[in-house]
């Protein structure tokens, strides 16, 4: 099992995610979202893997609407990296531990 993951609410985005000095990888979720609950122990051994490189984050679509919004996340589980407060990727959907490992390539090298 990784490390779990903190979360990160709308109140906290700008600071913790935008502001930060490396690259964060932000989980859009729900807790009725079935390949959500698949893809989240792959980023949680991913964020032991890489942790030091990426940092990793959760956010709760339905407890934080306003970011989701901003970002026009409309399927979840949608996975975003953003880099020096840009958004750099976007990955839609549950995907397997390698293609998200290849997705993230830039980011975790």
């Amino acid at each position: 099992m990784g490390e779990k993951m903190n979360a990160v609410t709308d109140a906290e985005f700008d600071q913790t995610v935008l502001k930060s000095d490396k690259p964060v990888l932000v989980d859009f979720w729900a807790e009725w979202c079935g390949p959500c609950r698949q893809v989240s122990p792959i980023l949680e051994e991913l964020n032991q893997d890489h942790g030091d490189k990426i940092t990793f984050l959760k956010m709760n679509v339905d407890e934080n609407p306003v970011t989701p919004s901003n970002y026009k996340v409309t399927g979840i589980p949608t996975i975003n990296v953003y880099v020096n407060g840009e958004l750099a990727k976007s990955i839609v959907g549950a995907k397997p531990k390698a293609a998200l490992l290849k997705e993230l390539a830039d980011f975790t090298a």
